[in-house]
């Protein structure tokens, strides 16, 4: 894969939410390792727990609450690589 793949997982330091990002992280590196060039955690403050895939955002805490890992796989998966299954998580969301 030619294309730069990049996810950034923006989150909030005062709130201490780096174990949760970085779980995040994993998971979405072993869901996606071929698929991914670059996984950034991005430090940020006043509450910010943000999901982008090369610039676009997929998930903001404001406005969507914290995310399932299921649901986030789900976005970065239509954007990175459509078409792939992504096994029980589909069929989780689907039913």
């Amino acid at each position: 894969m030619s294309d730069v793949q990049r996810v950034e997982i923006e989150y909030c330091t005062q709130c201490r939410w780096l174990p949760r990002a970085a779980w995040l992280a994993q998971e979405l590196l072993t869901t996606f390792e071929s698929e991914l060039t670059e996984l950034a955690l991005k430090p940020g403050r006043g509450g910010v727990f943000v999901v982008r895939v090369n610039g676009e955002v997929v998930w903001d805490r404001r406005a969507q609450g914290f995310p399932e890992p299921t649901a986030v796989k789900q976005a970065v998966r239509d954007r990175v690589a459509p078409g792939k299954s992504l096994g029980h998580s589909d069929r989780t969301a689907q039913g």
